[in-house]
């Protein structure tokens, strides 16, 4: 009872000195005219220290409504990204981007497939058979990113320390980027603009 007692005491504790050393980042992405940004994805790649490897859940890009779903996905290198086809309809998944260039020919309604994404970069997916269908997946070397939401926000928790912020829009022709350090306990805001 007693050792029980001491586990859970130093668990707590170890917890609270994680939660203590994380800091957040709160960005807000806007177009010119100041209209909120939806899907740019905002990441965090450490400055000082190596990411570590993957372990969030797997991506999921659907076929749907002869659509891909979502429109914008984000994923740590080294992460599976699971193709759904929940239509009605075959479809033929493709990219011929330089970070994955890849082919899933026909699979039928109720199929799914998947691959891994090994290399940071962009992945441009279409269909061969429905030519409107496109999706991007961006693969980046850090598991520190968001995405934003309708009022162009987003909010992303990691250690303490020093980060390259890469802002990423399918309207951009490269990645916004800037240095910054995030104090521990701290939320720390940025604004960017798309142009």
């Amino acid at each position: 009872m007693r050792s029980r007692l001491l586990f859970a005491l130093l668990a707590l504790t170890a917890a609270t000195r994680v939660a203590a050393a994380s800091a957040t980042l709160t960005a807000t992405v806007k177009d010119t005219k100041g209209a909120p940004v939806t899907d740019a994805v905002v990441s965090l790649i450490p400055l000082d220290s190596a990411a570590p490897a993957p372990i969030e859940p797997p991506g999921e890009i659907a076929q749907q409504t002869q659509e891909f779903l979502p429109y914008v996905t984000v994923v740590q290198a080294g992460t599976k990204v699971i193709f759904p086809n929940r239509d009605t309809v075959q479809h033929h998944v493709y990219s011929l981007s330089k970070a994955k260039k890849f082919e899933l020919p026909l699979y039928n309604p109720g199929q799914k497939e998947s691959l891994v994404f090994e290399s940071t970069g962009l992945v441009t997916l279409g269909c061969n058979i429905h030519d409107w269908m496109i999706a991007y997946l961006l693969v980046v070397p850090t598991p520190w990113f968001a995405k934003t939401d309708e009022q162009g926000r987003a909010t992303a928790t990691a250690p303490a320390g020093r980060y390259r912020i890469e802002v990423w829009h399918p309207r951009l022709s490269a990645a916004l980027a800037q240095e910054i350090a995030l104090p521990a306990g701290e939320t720390t805001a940025r604004d960017f603009s798309l142009t």
